[in-house]
């Protein structure tokens, strides 16, 4: 069999309500030329089914493994199982826009050593209709971007959204994949361990990020410590070791803390904790102007919250 150009890496669990849309969507791409490799958490609904009822229609590689509830570790078990030059995750509620293998290839082709190629995304909603845009603060151009920039304004916030990017499978292996430790923040530990790599930019989204109350994301942030722990894990790992020097070190360092805890404050609220707005106003009074500039721009705090109340009021 000739070596797929792109392995796609999708860790799934109990997934019928979703799954089937996320695989359509690779599906109507068109490329044989390309793997998906599945790992079941220990499904115990119909997603196996799902699964085989795709046989045929793309190349698929199905691991069924017992129940660990670890994304992480499944999706390093694809991608030390995947063959493809390239890699990208695609979760089981997330889906591609049309198109999107076509434009992804005219990028390679363009800048063959790109070791990472990263877009927008579009939020929708439970039903899958669109409430917003998940925008990168990065130069609205195609090409490459500044890894410095890159790394600053990610280490504000992870603003990568999974199903969007691609990447060289050999930089993602040699990095050890994803931190397994980290539930949540293992993909924004992994995009800033990228980042370093030679990057290309397209500011046209290509896949779609579903919000909706049953993700793993809302049904775990119920420990608010034990979610900011892992923010502040990823956050001081990184930063300790970047480039940023000078006043603006210890700027971003105040801003990339702020947006921590807003992220936290949020996670609480859904869990129906009282925020604490008077913490919150006075924490965003310190950061200054300057700082207010960063957080707005680089967290992308307007665009996550109006999607999520968009899918809400939609939702009942």
């Amino acid at each position: 069999m000739p070596r797929p150009w792109l392995s796609v890496i999708i860790p799934t669990y109990n997934g019928e309500q979703f799954l089937a849309k996320a695989l359509a969507s690779i599906a109507e791409q068109g490329d044989l030329d390309i793997e998906c490799i599945i790992v079941d958490d220990g499904s115990t609904d119909s997603t196996i089914q799902i699964v085989g009822s795709f046989a045929g229609k793309f190349p698929i590689v199905l691991r069924d493994v017992p129940r660990t509830g670890n994304w992480a570790a499944n999706s390093n078990l694809a991608l030390a199982n995947a063959t493809g030059e390239y890699a990208c995750f695609l979760h089981q509620d997330d889906f591609w826009l049309p198109n999107r293998l076509q434009t992804i290839q005219g990028l390679i082709r363009q800048y063959p050593d790109a070791e990472l190629l990263l877009s927008p995304a579009i939020f929708v909603d439970r039903q899958g209709n669109s409430v917003g845009r998940w925008q990168c603060p990065l130069p609205k151009r195609y090409g490459p971007v500044d890894s410095e920039l890159l790394k600053r304004r990610l280490l504000i916030q992870n603003f990568i959204a999974i199903p969007s990017p691609v990447f060289k499978r050999e930089a993602a292996l040699k990095h050890e994949g994803l931190d397994e430790s980290l539930w949540y923040t293992a993909d924004w530990d992994f995009w800033l361990k990228l980042a370093g790599n030679k990057t290309i930019y397209s500011p046209h989204p290509m896949a779609a990020f579903r919000i909706h109350s049953h993700s793993q994301t809302v049904q775990r942030s119920f420990d608010t410590a034990g979610f900011q722990r892992q923010m502040e894990t990823v956050l001081l790992r990184h930063f300790n070791g970047s480039a940023v020097q000078g006043p603006l070190r210890e700027r971003i360092k105040r801003v990339a803390m702020f947006s921590i805890q807003i992220n936290a404050a949020l996670a609480a609220r859904i869990h129906g904790v009282k925020l604490s707005l008077r913490g919150l106003l006075a924490s965003f009074v310190r950061l200054g102007p300057v700082g207010w500039r960063i957080f707005l721009r680089d967290s992308r705090i307007r665009d996550r919250i109006s999607a999520r109340l968009r899918a809400s009021i939609v939702s009942k």
